[in-house]
């Protein structure tokens, strides 16, 4: 005979506060007392008998008990949130949630959006723009879309676009600036760097693309530096200069003419755009539609033709 089962409110505390080691933080996010938690917490260790918090001063760690049970514990509460969505799914209309990057959101996924939006009318898509991976039990979140080097523990993670990167300006600029024909002449030109969040210090930037390409550049550091990928582009559009772009981003502007690409070849580097969710998210039909789609999409006949490689760089994994 199975044992009894501590109440939901007591694991739901206890995940709270292992995530966030801190009855506090965990008492916030709940909507309720510090009392109540410190309450809840007691009656799961009465109920098991043993601690499941070490408790120095006012900091908290999880016990050996802690750390063997609450795998399984955060696993059960992303379970009844996927049964719930997949009820949901029944219904006449459902809601698929996608956590994304603000520049991918703005630059690839909302441009193609309305295909998957007419193919799947039923579904009504829910776009969050973070830079950071959201806690998808807590936010309600289905699937996210990520740039990186592919790890994210706890989360199924399928690469969906290998990532390069490539000069970019204006064709104005081009057409009325200093001549531009190999990267020894970029000297002459303000460079525009890509400082937002998912560029982590183990991501190619122009110091490290000059110096592949053989170019002697002390001051590479120097010029705009902006916190979104988007921006880049878009001071690159203005004219500003010449960007180290994303070339998944970049791809639109650059087939609209917005954007030239001075400088032939493109520079492969170690991270790429990844699909993440749960494991038991990807069994919703509604998430699987989307990773279909998904795929359609990077397969179609609009993307960027990079040709072969002219600078490689070597990024660290992270």
């Amino acid at each position: 005979m199975s044992r009894p089962m501590p109440s939901l409110n007591a694991l739901r505390a206890f995940e709270a506060v292992a995530r966030h080691l801190s009855v506090a933080g965990a008492a916030d996010e709940l909507s309720v007392t510090s009392a109540a938690v410190s309450h809840q917490i007691r009656h799961l260790e009465d109920h098991l008998g043993m601690p499941v918090f070490q408790r120095n001063g006012r900091s908290l760690a999880l016990t050996d008990a802690g750390q063997a049970g609450l795998p399984a514990i955060r696993e059960g509460f992303a379970l009844f949130s996927a049964a719930m969505d997949a009820i949901d799914s029944l219904g006449e209309t459902g809601a698929l949630s996608i956590s994304v990057t603000p520049s991918f959101a703005a630059k690839w996924l909302l441009p193609r959006l309305s295909r998957f939006e007419a193919r799947h009318p039923d579904i009504d898509v829910k776009v969050n723009a973070s830079m950071q991976l959201c806690d998808f039990a807590r936010e309600g979140i289905d699937v996210a879309i990520r740039y990186g080097a592919g790890a994210y523990p706890d989360l199924v993670a399928e690469k969906l676009i290998q990532e390069s990167l490539i000069p970019v300006c204006s064709p104005d600029l081009l057409s009325s600036g200093p001549l531009l024909r190999a990267p020894a002449d970029l000297k002459a030109f303000t460079l525009l760097h890509d400082d937002s969040p998912d560029n982590d210090p183990s991501c190619p930037n122009w110091e490290m693309w000059l110096r592949a390409a053989g170019v002697d550049m002390p001051d590479a550091h120097r010029g705009p530096r902006f916190n979104q990928s988007s921006l880049v582009l878009e001071a690159a559009m203005l004219g500003r200069g010449i960007a180290l772009a994303k070339s998944t981003l970049a791809a639109a502007d650059i087939a609209s003419g917005r954007l030239v690409r001075p400088l032939p070849g493109h520079s492969p580097v170690g991270f790429a755009y990844y699909l993440v969710a749960p494991k038991a998210k990807l069994n919703l039909p509604k998430v699987s539609y989307f990773r279909d789609w998904l795929q359609e999409e990077i397969t179609r006949k609009d993307h960027l033709r990079l040709g072969r490689p002219s600078v490689t760089l070597h990024a660290r994994a992270s």
